[in-house]
């Protein structure tokens, strides 16, 4: 809940994009001005356009030789004025239908309706670049520091927080699900549900929390450091190329999908089958998302080899193909999994146990085509409702066409029988997202 308020925060506040929104609550304190932060190596995507950032747990001050006693290392500003953004939002959808079949039934019927209340005061607080360019000229990095020495080892880009984004004042943020004849289903990997009147989910946004920030990067060299005022992030990926005629943010998506996933039609179905099990076990269990995706992170940082231990039996095979492999063949696996897994991190748990579903009922080829449909109209902006071709809701089972729709829908578009649907809360990156894990899932599973 927090990393969507955070999202939803910084598209309406920051039109330029050029503030990172915080993902998780618990990491907040970490975002502070003159914390250091990791980039990861990997680029934007269409599904996060924003950089991904990990924590370092060390400030600017920690890592440099200390400075004349007493003085203060940088003051900051605290900008004054607080504005007030206020959402009170009410989606209605009707029901009526039925899944019945092993090993449970569960009936939808009635209205539903998901609401959204929150009113926050935010405000900014900084680092000026004229005090930290004087900073630089003052102190120097310490490069005996065990983190200093490490990063040395490693690709690894370094980035100050120069701004950020905090909360003035406790906040919280409600999400309701109401329904009108028992409406109310959450899938589990063979579609069990359970039923309740009324789900309430809430979280508190304590005072001084951080929402969003910005950064500058770090070069350091021989205990000197400069502070890169005019990045030139390389664009490294082919949809920032255009070739052939423009498919729009469709378009976008393919090219990025078909480059970050380029080495899978190069290989066997044999490792195929090694790469997709293990993203199988991780749509099972997002802690272990969490874990393996830090760990195919971490192989193009190391430049002296890198060793991938695990307990897990379902990630053994992969780890050990993975350290057999050339370097030029490691990286790209480890490129194309870490795309594949941050997809996978941006679809609700749901989600993933009905792909699961999906994979066994052998639909996922007609719900990409599906969702590449959708992608052709504007997510990003369209607020009216528009059609799609009723054909490809139609499966050879009722509950496949509802756990289409539902899977859908919890990316943000509403669909009904007919193929009329209904965006909520410009679902473009949801559905980038979602599109991006059907494709791989097709590609992998050799149904393409």
């Amino acid at each position: 809940m927090f990393k969507k308020f955070t999202k939803f925060l910084v598209k309406q506040m920051d039109p330029s994009k050029e503030l990172v929104p915080v993902e998780s609550i618990a990491d907040n304190e970490h975002f502070r001005p003159l914390y250091l932060l990791k980039k990861k190596s990997k680029s934007k995507t269409i599904f996060h356009p924003a950089p991904y950032y990990q924590r370092t747990g060390f400030t600017l001050d920690d890592v440099l030789l200390p400075g004349e006693d007493g003085k203060s290392i940088v003051s900051f500003h605290q900008d004054s004025s607080q504005f007030t953004l206020t959402k009170v939002s009410a989606d209605q959808a009707d029901g009526g239908l039925s899944i019945s079949f092993d090993p449970a039934s569960v009936e939808l019927k009635g209205a539903a309706s998901l609401s959204k209340v929150f009113s926050i005061k935010p405000q900014k607080k900084s680092v000026s670049l004229e005090s930290l360019e004087a900073l630089r000229r003052e102190r120097q990095i310490n490069m005996d520091h065990s983190f200093i020495r490490q990063l040395r080892r490693t690709d690894i880009h370094l980035y100050v927080v120069t701004e950020i984004l905090e909360a003035s004042e406790e906040t919280v943020y409600k999400e309701s699900t109401k329904a009108d004849g028992g409406f109310k289903a959450k899938f589990y990997s063979t579609l069990c549900a359970q039923s309740t009147k009324e789900d309430k989910q809430s979280i508190v946004i304590p005072k001084g929390c951080t929402l969003a920030f910005r950064t500058i990067q770090l070069h350091i060299r021989d205990g000197a450091w400069d502070l890169d005022y005019f990045p030139a992030e390389a664009m490294r990926r082919a949809d920032y190329v255009a070739d052939g005629p423009s498919q729009g943010k469709l378009g976008v998506v393919l090219r990025e999908v078909k480059y970050s996933c380029r080495i899978f039609p190069e290989l066997s179905p044999d490792l195929l089958l090694i790469v997709l099990n293990p993203i199988k076990t991780v749509m099972r269990d997002k802690n272990l998302l969490q874990e393996l995706s830090q760990k195919m992170e971490e192989v193009p940082e190391e430049n002296d080899g890198y060793q991938l231990k695990t307990e897990s039996p379902d990630l053994k095979d992969l780890f050990s193909t993975l350290e057999r492999s050339p370097r030029d063949l490691l990286l790209q696996l480890a490129e194309g999994i870490t795309y594949i897994f941050d997809a996978l991190h941006e679809l609700l748990e749901d989600q993933l146990l009905l792909l699961l579903e999906s994979l066994e009922r052998k639909i996922v080829s007609q719900q990409l085509e599906l969702v590449e449909n959708l992608l052709k109209h504007d997510l990003e902006n369209r607020k009216e409702p528009f059609h799609v071709d009723a054909e490809l809701l139609s499966f050879p089972h009722k509950e496949e066409q509802l756990l289409t729709m539902a899977l859908v829908e919890m990316s943000g578009v509403q669909l009904q029988e007919d193929g009329s649907a209904v965006p909520r809360d410009q679902p473009f990156e949801a559905m980038a997202a979602l599109f991006v894990v059907l494709y791989t899932l097709n590609l992998l599973s050799g149904l393409e």
